[in-house]
């Protein structure tokens, strides 16, 4: 967890325009960031806590290094934002869309991610074991040397994306669909000898 240094508590940040707005070790607790908007926002080393991001529609947000804790995004919408380092605990993601980005060597352990949708997006290194992810759409993601131990991915859709950190063996894949290429890293993962023609 970022040590913080400044502390903005309970305020009602409601449809705020975060565009260009830059804060370090801060400790955000219980802001209401319902509806918010921005683009080219940095947040550095700071701590979310209790904080809701429903509704919000963000572009090009960096949160590096950030720890958010107990925070909503229920219909939040994240484009091309980067997450590097970040780490979540608690959160809630329903309907969260997330287009593009680098949310390389983020922690979201056993996140609940039903419903939620991954596009494009770099997840790099990503601790995402245990996740419950029951027709989530993570397509076109960078998943390699992600940890996916443990995670349900039933009924998702994982097409396009690098599936070479999935161990189908401690995944659970009932009804996930992916593409002919991605079938056969899974089948050899398994040992299966895959043969064309």
């Amino acid at each position: 967890m970022p040590a913080t240094e400044i502390t903005v508590a309970a305020e009602d940040w409601y449809g705020r325009d975060l565009s260009g707005e830059d804060h370090m070790a801060t400790l955000f607790r219980d802001v209401d960031l319902t509806e918010a908007t921005g683009t080219g926002a940095t947040f550095d080393s700071c701590v979310f806590r209790g904080v809701r991001f429903n509704s919000a529609h963000l572009t090009e947000v960096a949160f590096t290094s950030c720890a958010f804790d107990g925070c909503v995004f229920f219909d939040a919408t994240l484009e091309r934002c980067k997450l590097v380092g970040s780490q979540f605990g608690g959160c809630r993601f329903e309907l969260l869309k997330v287009d593009g980005g680098n949310w390389s060597f983020t922690a979201l352990p056993r996140a609940a991610l039903a419903g939620a949708r991954f596009d494009g997006v770099r997840l790099r290194e990503a601790d995402l074991s245990g996740i419950t992810a029951s027709g989530a759409v993570l397509t076109g993601c960078d998943l390699s040397a992600a940890d996916l131990d443990h995670a349900d991915l039933t009924n998702a859709d994982l097409r396009g994306s690098d599936l070479s950190a999935l161990d189908p063996r401690t995944a659970t894949l009932t009804g996930a669909v992916v593409d002919e290429a991605q079938a056969r890293v899974l089948a050899e993962a398994l040992g299966v000898v895959v043969h064309r023609g």
